[in-house]
């Protein structure tokens, strides 16, 4: 658990996908249980500790950095610890030893080192020792190939029927809940598109039975996907995210699908693009990289040691009336002005949210919403006062007397009728390495907006503002019935090997008329009318 985080964020536990989507987004971060298929968890030994063994130390510490001859080759991974003394980079060095010329920072070793481009799964930029108990292996798949890869929901579901990869499961969670002082509930983070979304059926389920009365937070997750036409791994994904979207809904607090893939349906849409990142969305070390600080920010109101409320309070802000999904929004990095207070950035979106859908859906712009919590981190109580004072008396937001009064006056401006929960925090995102550099040369080292580009070569960027929303919106209508509707055109018939692994069609139909009634929460007025006249037509 890392300082600033209260008893009851430690005891959240996360049981994530064997997929990058699911296990990038949890990069950095210790004890939680992972399940994840053969091969999935890269230098990790059996034993799951990472590439050396932890040593119990009470007395001071020194780091030493060993230096190379000339021409001595820069670290494989540039995020890796510094008494990483036994490993494979013998020889590398952070500073040549001959000349004067300074060490390369971190930041400028980043830029060069992490292309991504040779990390192949998520530990390969794990910073921390992981518990034995962190880490359950599906030895029965594997994690990558042209087979034996746990690409079916039935799949995973099967996998927890065994009693001994439950009795595996209950241990590490018993391990761990039995550490807290205060458990608040858990958080679950899934792939959706393969068979992990059967395993995460299981475990929501295996959830709400022994711990009722907890929250559980569930996270779906699904990489960009590129054209796959009518292959079989399309469908499946289809398939396999309908069923993962019904079942983990039903036994969690709260669900949120998550991604930066611009569709859930069977055409892929582009990938969503900030006008402050240059990233590449074939990148899983890229695309976990924007999810995890979005995933950060969104959890703060129930982890940070100053928040008032607990998980469930937050779950129960938006689940209402059967609402169990919810859309994700974000704007990363936050456009704030450098020199410029946050009411004068919020004036420069009246109409429009300065953020972008993380939920898979076309639909990009919302004018209304049922209920929100928003978060917007990394701007200072300071910068309530406006560097336009001609302004203060002329704009509402500039006579707020603070940043929570003033994100408030907005959101209700901006959403008038909706629920709204904000909490506003001076701690920003953190992007030193291993976060990949890919930020626009408009951003000053904290994040902050620049007119042009500075005439001189500018630092990385070490940190930056971010503003986060789960959403209870219309919007989620349109991501849910759309899912429903492209499944309703396939002809089941043609994919028996789906069914064979365990899911019956039966269950299947019936697994759609519930993601159909629950896109029906989400409707307004005319959608409703519409939903009717369908109905009828069936």
């Amino acid at each position: 658990m890392r300082p600033g985080w209260r008893g009851g964020a430690g005891c959240e536990r996360d049981a994530g996908g064997g997929g990058d989507a699911a296990a990038g987004a949890l990069r950095g971060l210790r004890g939680r249980p992972l399940v994840g298929a053969a091969g999935g968890v890269g230098a990790l030994r059996p034993g799951g500790a990472g590439t050396e063994a932890p040593v119990a130390w009470d007395g001071e510490v020194a780091a030493y950095l060993e230096c190379a001859s000339a021409g001595g080759s820069a670290p494989r991974d540039a995020g890796s610890r510094t008494d990483d003394a036994s490993s494979d980079r013998k020889g590398s060095s952070s500073a040549s030893i001959q000349g004067t010329s300074p060490a390369p920072s971190r930041l400028a070793v980043s830029q060069e080192v992490y292309s991504g481009g040779s990390m192949q799964v998520w530990s390969d930029y794990l910073n921390v020792h992981l518990h034995p108990k962190s880490i359950y292996v599906i030895r029965q798949y594997m994690h990558d190939g042209e087979c034996g890869c746990l690409e079916a929901f039935g799949q995973g579901e099967s996998l927890f029927q065994d009693p001994g990869c439950i009795e595996e499961l209950e241990d590490r969670l018993h391990f761990y809940v039995e550490e807290c002082d205060y458990l608040q509930g858990f958080q679950v983070l899934c792939d959706l598109h393969n068979g992990f979304s059967g395993v995460g059926a299981k475990v929501t389920e295996l959830l709400y039975d022994e711990y009722s009365g907890k929250g559980i937070l569930t996270w779906g997750l699904t990489p960009v996907m590129s054209n796959m036409g009518g292959s079989q791994k399309n469908f499946y994904r289809l398939m396999n995210t309908a069923l993962g979207i019904v079942h983990l809904s039903s036994h969690s607090s709260l669900f949120c699908p998550l991604s930066l893939s611009g569709s859930l349906g069977i055409k892929p849409q582009p990938p969503v693009t900030f006008p402050y990142i240059n990233y590449d969305a074939s990148l899983n070390y890229h695309s976990s990289a924007i999810l995890a600080a979005v995933l950060d920010t969104l959890t703060a109101p129930y982890r940070l040691c100053s928040s008032q409320g607990s998980m469930m309070h937050l779950a129960e802000t938006l689940n209402f009336s059967g609402r169990k999904v919810v859309a994700a929004w974000a704007s990363v990095p936050f456009p704030a002005l450098h020199g410029y207070s946050l009411p004068d950035t919020l004036c420069a979106y009246q109409q429009d949210m300065p953020w972008k859908l993380l939920s898979s859906c076309r639909e990009q712009k919302v004018s209304c919403c049922f209920a929100q919590s928003v978060v917007l981190r990394g701007i200072s109580k300071e910068s309530r006062i406006s560097s336009c004072p001609e302004k203060q008396a002329t704009s509402p937001l500039h006579a707020c007397e603070s940043t929570e009064q003033i994100l408030q006056h907005y959101l209700h401006t901006v959403f008038p009728g909706a629920f709204s929960t904000s909490h506003v925090l001076e701690q920003p995102c953190n992007t030193l390495p291993p976060y990949p550099q890919f930020f626009s040369p408009l951003l000053t080292r904290q994040g902050f907006l620049l007119d042009k580009p500075p005439s001189y070569s500018s630092a990385g960027v070490e940190s930056i503002p971010v503003l986060a929303a789960l959403q209870s919106s219309p919007v989620l209508h349109t991501l849910l019935y759309s899912l429903y509707k492209d499944l309703q055109k396939l002809n089941m018939q043609r994919w028996p090997s789906f069914f064979s692994a365990g899911v019956e069609q039966d269950d299947f139909q019936e697994a759609l008329q519930e993601l159909r009634t629950l896109s029906q929460c989400y409707e307004m007025g005319s959608e409703a009318d519409e939903s009717e006249d369908e109905a009828d037509a069936d």
